[in-house]
């Protein structure tokens, strides 16, 4: 059944291809429903593995395609030939190399072929992105897919609060795979928020990123959600300060405010239900094992392979990992010590690379044309990340494809808008390419992304 689904999907990519070439003005219909594929792409089975290693225990379990990619091939493929470039695809193809150089350490490495194959696939969604978002149109049409996808996730979890689960997943499967998604959306969102009162539903964003924060009781990501708030309002004053940024900020204090006592009260029923277990730090102890693997394996142990080389060796029994199931199948609570144990140093090093240089040429480029109103969605994708690379500290989901999506369509939208506002071109066509921003009191009538 799966091969009949990859073949009718490989025999429409030329007709999509040429309608989207035809119709170029569907283009902002069409990365909304990329933005809402990245949502619903599990629930609704829209992936596919031609090889699957299900039994797998690493974090991958196959070579993967999904309805995602087959869009991001029908915008590149629809794009004029010189267009076809994103100039943030080299961090990832950076981290690439001693991915597939840990491939050798190790005496299985179709599993570790499987991660970079992901990694492939998310390059191929930077440049897709990228591509679109050259257009004024598009990267408020992307936004709304993820923010209808992220409601969509409230939704659920509401549901599943009103049938008593204490910690809610939505569709995800997870509260803390959840929980760092928002990350992706609320920021984004806010930041147009903050600059114009003319973008149409971007409130749902962080109204459904808060009530899934609540529900999901997550510490990290309550936490982290107040500190993103912060962060996202300093930078964004401090770029350029506005009476309506001032106001919403001010808004903002009380509803975290509001929420707080909320937030309390959910974790507080999480453990009553689970309480934290005596003297035994879990994470300390994953933490232990990964630290050990590196020092002995200063290559890496092959990508995708922490789980079995933990296990098989004995790390996770000399660190005090405990003997169950639970634990011994779980990687260790921090991307980048998985990263480092499963690539060595040098992947540790080009993976901090590809999660920070697409956050210093936001920044960067939202600093370079101070009065762009555009660079406000680059200071919400920047905030987005920093505090998603903050998350990682403690989380090691990043490395799966639901995450590794959303962190392309960022890095994409990023890509886009700074070649929009020309921070790639010569000096002298710079002043041509930014746009002035109206004085404080006729902020109202800017729009960062028309429609």
């Amino acid at each position: 059944m799966k091969w009949i689904a990859l073949l009718f999907v490989l025999g429409l990519l030329p007709v999509a291809i040429g309608w989207l070439r035809g119709n170029p003005q569907q283009l902002p219909r069409v990365m909304m429903g990329l933005g809402l594929a990245q949502f619903f792409s599990g629930i609704l089975h829209l992936t596919v593995a031609p090889i699957s290693w299900a039994m797998w225990p690493g974090f991958n379990k196959g070579l993967e395609l999904s309805v995602v990619d087959a869009i991001s091939v029908v915008v590149i493929a629809a794009a004029p030939a010189r267009s076809r470039v994103a100039n943030l695809r080299w961090p990832i193809g950076l981290f690439a190399i001693p991915v597939l150089f840990s491939a050798t350490r190790t005496d299985v490495p179709m599993p570790t072929l499987f991660y970079a194959w992901q990694l492939g696939r998310v390059a191929l969604l930077v440049t897709a992105v990228a591509i679109a978002c050259r257009d004024p149109r598009t990267p408020k049409a992307l936004l709304q897919g993820l923010i209808f996808g992220l409601a969509y996730q409230a939704v659920m979890s509401i549901n599943e609060r009103a049938h008593g689960v204490v910690q809610a997943a939505g569709t995800f499967g997870h509260q803390n795979l959840l929980g760092m998604i928002t990350h992706f959306v609320v920021f984004p969102s806010l930041a147009l928020l903050l600059a114009t009162k003319k973008i149409k539903w971007m409130w749902l964003g962080p109204v459904s990123g808060g009530l899934i924060a609540i529900l999901a009781a997550s510490r990290a990501t309550i936490g982290l959600a107040g500190l993103g708030y912060v962060l996202l309002f300093g930078l964004s004053l401090l770029r350029h300060s506005t009476a309506r940024k001032r106001k919403g900020a001010m808004l903002a204090i009380a509803a975290m405010t509001i929420a707080a006592p909320l937030a309390y009260a959910t974790l507080g029923a999480r453990f009553e239900k689970a309480p934290l277990q005596g003297d035994y730090d879990e994470r300390a102890a994953f933490e232990k094992a990964a630290t050990a693997m590196l020092h002995d394996y200063p290559f890496g142990v092959g990508a995708n392979h922490y789980v079995i080389v933990a296990n098989t060796q004995g790390y996770s029994s000399r660190a005090g990992v405990a003997p169950v199931f639970g634990s011994r199948s779980a990687h260790v609570h921090n991307v980048y010590l998985l990263t480092a144990a499963e690539t060595g140093y040098a992947g540790a090093v080009t993976f901090t690379i590809m999660m920070l240089w697409p956050i210093i040429v936001a920044l960067r480029c939202a600093w370079r044309f101070r009065r762009d109103p555009r660079g406000e969605l680059l200071v919400g994708a920047a905030a987005a990340l920093i505090v998603v690379a903050v998350h990682s500290m403690y989380e090691w989901i990043f490395v799966l494809a639901t995450v590794q999506y959303l962190y392309a369509t960022l890095v994409g939208m990023i890509a886009g808008l700074c070649h929009q506002m020309g921070y790639w071109t010569p000096v002298r066509r710079r002043r041509a390419a930014a746009r002035p921003t109206p004085d404080d009191d006729d902020e109202a009538r800017s729009d960062p992304v028309p429609a």
